[in-house]
């Protein structure tokens, strides 16, 4: 007999009951059962299903946790209990106070658990019928913001609860990011050129904060859980573990303590493995394990009777910063890091410790010679907490970032409204594998071939050590390298071959000028005609150009006046590559003729390329920078210092929806 035929529906939630399982297995249990494609077909599956069906996708459809559309601002979250914060104690004498308290108040023996105090975002979490219907933030510990569709992009949380739960919950727990996920982050921004977060914690609650929940889902957040609103469980304990059961990740390692030595034992054991674990914690946090005590206590102000953290030492020391230098990235930024005095922390022997920026030195007022406090946490490299004041001399030195970069001495580009500084030349021996890498992308010349591992060969084997090389490789040359079979090198001389005739735009993107992207490029490409002409233009003539603002314009002029780029430019016109785009007027009249704009941010589903683009094709321009000319400042995500000039100036300030409307 056939099988019959599900419907949508019973298909929907079929799909959906699988996914839920296979995230908590995955993201909860660490015990996977389908392969990560198996599972991008479910959800693919799923995805066409609902947008066939867009009636049948369910608020908590596994689907909800790619990122909704982007919010205006946050509701406002009440709690229902408040959510408070938790005293100190910095020393085992603290804690046996603390006991002592509470023995009085109790008149019997104190049963606690001992619980590791993570460095994160406390948030509560709503439940109906085992259904996930909101969740906000801690906030003034009665009324938080509601986050509840970024919660959604955390995968640790389940969305659908076993069908046993009561019918009205509410969970809380901490929102952080691990450490290994915090140093890629801040790699990543770093060779985007952004700010870095200084410590996990913020980079948690900046995401978790986002108006658009795409992205947060692009943090990878996590949630560890840690009570129950429910009076019907009679210890912490017990909590803890039906939390496990109902798929929610609670602290390992916990610890029942029938005397506040035990709990103090405990304690000193977390703070021997904290470095072993993969998320930062700042304590242990001690708790009455009986619930019917916590009311019974109560609370004093804002912090419980029932609890209290018990604080790690800081891992900071005091030393002298003997100088400051600087290395180059792979992407030509400029990163000073502080030499130190050799001193001990956490047992590891500090040399040297990141400054993130020029601008992150001055804010901090560090200087050369000056008494450091410095500080590691784990396996985060060590940072410059601040200067010793009352230890400083006058012989102490303000720091300057170099005006010429320390590898190749080209002149660096600086910007004040950027956190990193650049060097501008094109074959800096600390850029070579990063720029070949761009070069033979395929928003730009497109060489096929040419990924990673090939960039760094060629560089390495000193084949390569500019982009213009590209053009003078052999065959019997690449025959030398490892792994180059006779049809892989005719295919990528092809390509190299193919990539002449690309066009002025993509050349232009290819270069990597800093702030020309591949829209300014196409933009400078058709207005200016040929790379000779892009080059040879005066910041007038650039400013002319629509889209093209003072710090494109500056970026530009520096980039042309490097002998080294020159060169470069030189030898590719001679290998004959197409260096020419035909001239094409651009639109003057429009709904934005004459008006100009500055953006600032990052728009929810916009690129500033195409910001610029359509603003462009309605007849406005827009600027680097804000000034008394200004019309608008579109403001996004994480805006800039344009935004208070903005307010500064009183200039129109809108966001990406008021621009659409502008835009008709």
């Amino acid at each position: 007999m056939n099988e019959r035929v599900r419907t949508p529906a019973e298909r929907i939630a079929e799909l959906s009951t699988r996914l839920h399982e296979a995230n908590h297995r995955y993201h909860t249990l660490d015990d996977p059962t389908i392969s990560d494609a198996e599972y991008d077909a479910l959800m693919r599956e799923l995805l066409i299903l609902e947008e066939q069906h867009p009636a049948l996708r369910r608020p908590d459809s596994p689907s909800q946790r790619i990122g909704a559309s982007p919010v205006a601002a946050f509701a406002p979250f009440p709690h229902r209990q408040p959510m408070l914060s938790l005293a100190n104690a910095f020393t085992p004498d603290d804690l046996r106070l603390f006991d002592q308290r509470l023995q009085r108040l109790v008149g019997e023996p104190i049963t606690y658990v001992i619980e590791p105090k993570i460095d994160g975002l406390a948030v509560a979490l709503r439940y109906q019928a085992g259904h996930f219907i909101g969740g906000g933030t801690r906030g003034d510990g009665r009324t938080g913001e509601e986050v509840s569709e970024n919660l959604k992009t955390i995968h640790d949380i389940p969305l659908l609860l076993p069908e046993s739960v009561p019918t009205e919950l509410e969970i809380r727990g901490e929102v952080y990011l691990t450490k290994s996920r915090f140093v890629a982050l801040n790699r990543r921004r770093e060779t985007q050129g952004k700010p870095l977060f200084a410590n996990p914690r913020n980079a948690a609650a900046g995401g978790l904060r986002q108006l658009d929940a795409r992205r947060t889902a692009e943090r990878h957040l996590n949630f560890l859980a840690y009570t129950i609103l429910d009076p019907r469980i009679e210890t912490q304990y017990a909590a803890l573990q039906r939390l496990n059961d109902w798929g929610f990740p609670v602290a390992q390692h916990l610890a029942r303590a029938a005397t506040i030595e035990e709990a103090i034992a405990a304690c000193l054991a977390w703070e021997e493995r904290r470095d072993t674990l993969d998320f930062d914690i700042d304590g242990a946090v001690i708790k009455v394990d009986l619930l019917a005590l916590h009311d019974h206590l109560g609370h004093v102000g804002r912090t419980p009777r029932w609890a209290i953290a018990y604080k790690f030492p800081p891992r900071e020391a005091k030393t002298r910063l003997l100088n400051i230098a600087v290395n180059v990235g792979r992407t030509g930024t400029l990163n000073p890091y502080a030499v130190l005095e050799p001193v001990t922390i956490g047992g590891v022997v500090v040399r040297s410790a990141t400054l993130h920026n020029e601008a992150d030195i001055h804010r901090k007022d560090v200087r050369i010679g000056d008494m450091v406090i410095v500080r590691r946490a784990g396996d985060v490299i060590p940072e410059i907490v601040g200067p010793v004041l009352e230890e400083r001399t006058q012989s102490s030195e303000i720091y300057q970032l170099p005006t010429e970069c320390p590898i190749c001495a080209a002149a660096v580009d600086r910007d004040t409204d950027a956190a990193m500084s650049r060097c501008s030349n094109i074959a800096c021996p600390a850029q070579r594998k990063e720029r070949l890498r761009h070069f033979a992308s395929r928003g730009a010349m497109d060489i096929e071939g040419i990924g990673e591992h090939l960039a760094d060969t060629l560089v390495d084997a000193e084949i390569v050590t500019d982009v213009a090389d590209l053009y003078d490789m052999t065959a019997e040359r690449l025959a030398t390298l490892p792994r180059m079979a006779p049809k892989s090198i005719a295919n990528l001389l092809a390509g190299i071959d193919a990539s002449k005739s690309r066009g002025l735009a993509r050349l232009l993107f290819g270069l990597g000028i800093r702030y020309v992207g591949a829209q300014n490029a196409r933009i400078l490409a058709e207005h200016f005609g040929s790379l000779d002409a892009v080059l040879a233009a005066s910041a007038e003539d650039l400013l002319v150009c629509d889209g093209i603002g003072e710090q494109i314009a500056n970026s530009i002029l520096l980039f042309a006046a490097q002998a080294q780029n020159r060169r470069v430019v030189e030898r590719l016109a001679a290998a004959g590559l197409d260096l020419t785009a035909p001239i094409r007027p651009r639109p003057t009249l429009g709904a934005l003729h004459g008006k100009r704009f500055v953006l600032t941010g990052t728009l929810p589903t916009m690129s500033r390329e195409e910001a610029t683009e359509r603003i462009i094709a309605s007849g406005g321009s827009v600027k680097s920078a804000v000034n008394a000319k200004t019309d608008y400042v579109v403001v996004g995500d994480e805006p800039g210092s344009k935004l208070a000039k903005a307010e500064q100036l009183g200039i129109a300030i809108i966001d990406e929806a008021q621009l659409k409307e502008l835009l008709g």
